[in-house]
């Protein structure tokens, strides 16, 4: 079983850039795909992004591509979501979410583990 902790979260002006950081603990992190969830109070969680076992496979929610980058490293056992141009609408709590089977992509259903959520405001 893996432990997922989010970090790097805060309050950021319109058109600011936020990194934020995925750590894992608890399993074998290479053999995860991760996953990029936000939601905001009364909303369903939604897709941001994610990346696979081997750092192939990335892919965006259309809110957000072009602005965002993912990047994992596995020798640190971390994720990261660079998120350039940031907007009102991207304030949010983001989660990010293990896939331990593949294939989840943007079902969050799909994916087995998740950590706290870090907040992200962005002030216009």
């Amino acid at each position: 079983q893996v432990q997922l902790v989010e970090s790097g979260g805060g309050l950021v002006q319109a058109g600011g850039s936020l990194r934020l950081s995925c750590a894992a603990s608890g399993g074998i992190f290479r053999r995860y795909a991760i996953g990029w969830f936000r939601q905001v109070p009364g909303k369903e969680r939604e897709f941001v992004a994610t990346i696979g076992v081997s750092g192939f496979g990335r892919s965006f929610a259309d809110a957000v591509k072009g602005r965002c980058t993912i990047s994992r490293d596995n020798t640190k056992n971390t994720v990261y979501l660079q998120m350039n141009s940031l907007k009102p609408e991207d304030t949010a709590v983001y989660y990010c979410a293990a896939d331990q089977e593949g294939g989840a992509g943007s079902n969050a259903r799909g994916y087995e583990y998740w950590g706290q959520g870090t907040q992200v405001t962005v002030s216009s």
